[in-house]
Formats: C-alpha cells, structure tokens, sequence
C-alpha cells in the first residue's frame, strides 16, 4: 500500500506573513488563506503542498522537520531569503565553508538549508 504525502504543514502565528514569505521564496501562489488555514500550489506535477496552520503559540525549540532547497547559486538564494525577511542560523554546527549547506530560519523563526546544487 502506498500512502501519499498530501501537505507538509507548518504551524504558524501568521499564515499571511508566511505564505507571502514561502511564495516569493519559492515562487509559488497561494490558494487559500482564510487566517487559520492557508496553502501553496502544489510542489510539482501531484506533489505536496505547502500549508500553514496558526497556532497560539510560538516556536520556541529547533525544528524536527525541514525543507532542504536545492540551488545552483546559494549567494543569490541568501540574498533573496534575506530580503523576503529570513536570518541566517546561527547553529555551532551549521554553515561552516566545508559543508554544501547553509542553515536559515523564516520569519517565525522555522529552519531550512540551501543546499549547493551538484
């Protein structure tokens, strides 16, 4: 029995900051948004979508679950991330010259890495 991943879901304070903020990242529109629920398009031809669910509170430890974005070019990516609002991470273990990654948070605050195409 195969079983899909229909949503990858987010919780959030703000599903209009965060659908604004994932969207322009991703170049992708949202589809809905009513102030407790929003979501992306589809990833892909029948992928996950991405959806952001408010909750009442705040993050406040490391995420168990992020999204790896693959890039050819990470210093474009960075500058793009920064100006729709993200931070890089600031993790001893992350973002050191070795490694093909870089760590960054959302607007509230979620991790996800850059990942250098290749």
């Amino acid at each position: 029995m195969t079983i899909p991943v229909s949503h990858l879901v987010f919780d959030c304070a703000d599903t209009g900051a965060m659908t604004a903020f994932w969207g322009a990242l991703l170049d992708m529109k949202t589809t809905e948004d009513d102030g407790e629920w929003a979501e992306l398009e589809p990833l892909g031809e029948g992928g996950p979508v991405l959806s952001f669910q408010k909750v009442p509170e705040g993050k406040t430890v490391k995420n168990r679950l992020h999204l790896d974005l693959r890039v050819a070019d990470v210093a474009a990516a960075e500058e793009r991330a920064r100006a729709l609002g993200a931070t890089l991470a600031d993790e001893p273990w992350a973002n050191r010259p070795e490694h093909d990654f870089r760590v960054w948070r959302d607007p509230e605050g979620n991790e996800f890495c850059f990942v250098r195409a290749g």
